[in-house]
């Protein structure tokens, strides 16, 4: 199969590109620089340019790309960027899609982007991809970045959002921000710690991807573990994981300081227990469910 990723040189796009080339895909890396390889094409989303033509005999197309969520605090003109950036490229590649499928040589399938931020803040309430949205500024950009592959959809596209939780990686993410305060014991819960963490491991992520463009689903599915853990949980894993004590408890305005308050509410403080039915109903295999499992693998230690 040949596939186009947009996102390829982050730790989800790098990942889903080398696990297609190791099971013998073609993969066409969305690059905004000049493309210096028949394997690379060039696109624009601020400036709105993709050659319908450059996506001839692509099969698939792997959506990834969005400026960071949790990396910065939330200005309004950060805000904008997350939701524009997110907007903006999935309104092209879609735009540009419905092009070539058109002229009978596009692509029939759009893997795009989506997260879990969609349900909102919701902890006492089991959620699956029938539940209805939440409220927020993260559901507001995950409705929107949705929405935005209908053109494709229109024209015959098959699209599946994939809603992705917190992807765990030694690598890069919330697994190798708190890396450092764990082993030096200084880790534990942040705030109240009952918040629910609907995860998922950085392989288990690159799957259901894989998963997705290969298998007939339309539309949302949960890109998260069967076993979610409250904050606590998640803590008391991580410093066993790393042979330290991780009973310190981070007061919430602690990252509020950096982060601002609406992000670390929303983001830091939001709990949510997310059910993968798509994924699960449809036969998908987790080859990390379990927590400790994962961070064991992750951390190289037995």
């Amino acid at each position: 199969m040949d596939v186009a990723v947009s996102g390829s040189s982050g730790l989800i796009g790098g990942a889903l590109c080398d696990r297609l080339e190791e099971r013998g895909d073609t993969v066409r890396r969305l690059v905004r620089r000049p493309a210096d390889s028949p394997r690379e094409i060039r696109w624009d989303p601020d400036r709105g340019l993709l050659d319908p033509g450059r996506l001839e005999g692509v099969d698939a197309v792997a959506h990834l790309a969005g400026a960071g969520i949790a990396n910065r605090r939330w200005t309004r003109s950060r805000m904008d960027l997350i939701l524009g950036s997110r907007t903006r490229g999935t309104h092209l590649i879609s735009s540009a899609m419905a092009e070539s499928r058109r002229a009978g040589t596009g692509p029939g399938i759009l893997v795009s982007g989506s997260a879990i931020g969609f349900y909102g803040d919701r902890p006492d309430e089991p959620l699956d991809e029938t539940s209805a949205r939440g409220g927020g500024f993260l559901a507001d950009v995950c409705v929107a970045w949705e929405a935005a592959t209908r053109t494709a959809e229109s024209a015959g596209v098959r699209v599946a959002h994939a809603r992705t939780g917190i992807v765990l990686s030694s690598r890069g993410g919330l697994l190798a921000a708190q890396l450092p305060l764990f082993r030096l014991g200084l880790g534990g819960p942040l705030g109240p710690g009952t918040q629910w963490m609907s995860w998922v491991s950085l392989s288990d992520e690159v799957s259901a991807l894989c998963w997705l463009i290969d298998n007939e689903v339309c539309g949302p599915a949960n890109l998260v573990s069967p076993s979610p853990v409250t904050n606590a949980g998640f803590a008391t894993s991580l410093g066993s994981a790393v042979r330290r004590p991780a009973r310190i408890r981070t007061p919430a305005l602690v990252p509020s300081i950096p982060f601002g308050r609406r992000l670390v509410t929303e983001l830091m403080l939001s709990s949510a227990v997310v059910r993968p039915s798509v994924l699960l109903d449809g036969g998908f295999c987790f080859s990390k469910p379990s927590l400790d499992e994962v961070l064991r693998s992750e951390l190289g230690v037995p």
